[in-house]
């Protein structure tokens, strides 16, 4: 496995962030920019995805890194029930809903396999600053 040195090389966080991108577009317009509520709890879930990717990545311990990563699939999750009610309401189509929830399962099935991959390694110490000089 290809180790990445920002958490904006992982595959997960740009699907995460492609997801994110789909659902602020397809609830920006009619009744679902209307429907306080559930677009914003919607938003702030994907988001989530994104966020708790990059919060762990950059954490100092590998078992800090499983817990953000666990905390986005609990988000993944989220976002997918979601979107059923965000269907039924007729806020979507049935493409733009299987568009979204696809994207949504792919992260969390993801996060999923990363995680197991993570806790078949060895706890080790990450360093994220390499190279990185501070003149004080």
């Amino acid at each position: 496995m290809t180790t990445a040195k920002r958490f904006e090389e992982l595959e997960v966080w740009q699907r995460a962030k492609e997801l994110t991108n789909l659902l602020y577009k397809h609830s920006s317009d009619g009744a679902f920019a209307r429907d306080f509520g559930l677009r914003d709890q919607m938003r702030r879930a994907s988001v989530s995805i994104m966020s708790n990717i990059a919060e762990g990545f950059e954490s100092q311990t590998q078992s800090m890194f499983i817990q953000y990563l666990g905390r986005a699939k609990g988000s993944a999750g989220e976002v997918r029930a979601q979107l059923y009610i965000a269907r039924e309401q007729d806020y979507i189509t049935v493409d733009e809903f299987q568009s979204m929830y696809s994207l949504a399962e792919i992260c969390s099935k993801q996060l999923a396999k990363f995680i197991q991959y993570l806790e078949s390694q060895p706890n080790a110490r990450r360093v994220r600053e390499e190279e990185v000089s501070y003149d004080v």
